[in-house]
């Protein structure tokens, strides 16, 4: 069972992850591409269980999304990096920016959400085996 850490940019905020995580998706929807200031963000749903030892500091932005969930974002408030953020409807997964792993091998995503709102010019990848709108 694999173990990766994530980190903020300056590495204050950090957390550890224990086995395969449930769900690693893309998501081009407008507010994932403002929050991250690139045109789709990348998250690794892990089981609540799985992640464990959160240290450091955070500070949080709720926002309700398109569904009527709330997601809380928990980033760094010194360096600003969002390093993983919970979904009031499923309270039992953390999902975690697979950027702050900052591991290439990292397992690719199986999944693409808000494709209408994709930026024409970025691919998606062939791992991806479902597709939503």
């Amino acid at each position: 069972m694999p173990t990766r850490r994530a980190a903020c940019s300056c590495e204050q905020l950090r957390l550890t992850a224990e086995g395969e995580p449930v769900r690693i998706s893309i998501c081009h929807c407008l507010e994932c591409q403002r929050r991250t200031g690139s045109v789709f963000s990348a998250q690794a749903r892990f089981p609540r269980a799985q992640v464990s030892a959160i240290e450091g500091r955070a500070a949080q932005y709720e926002r309700v999304g398109d569904a009527g969930n709330t997601i809380t974002f928990h980033f760094c408030p010194t360096c600003g990096s969002t390093v993983y953020w919970v979904l009031s409807g499923a309270p039992d997964l953390i999902a975690v920016t697979v950027g702050a792993f900052a591991d290439p091998g990292f397992p690719p995503p199986r999944v693409s959400v808000y494709e209408r709102r994709r930026h024409g010019w970025v691919g998606i990848p062939d791992s991806v085996v479902e597709h939503l709108d």
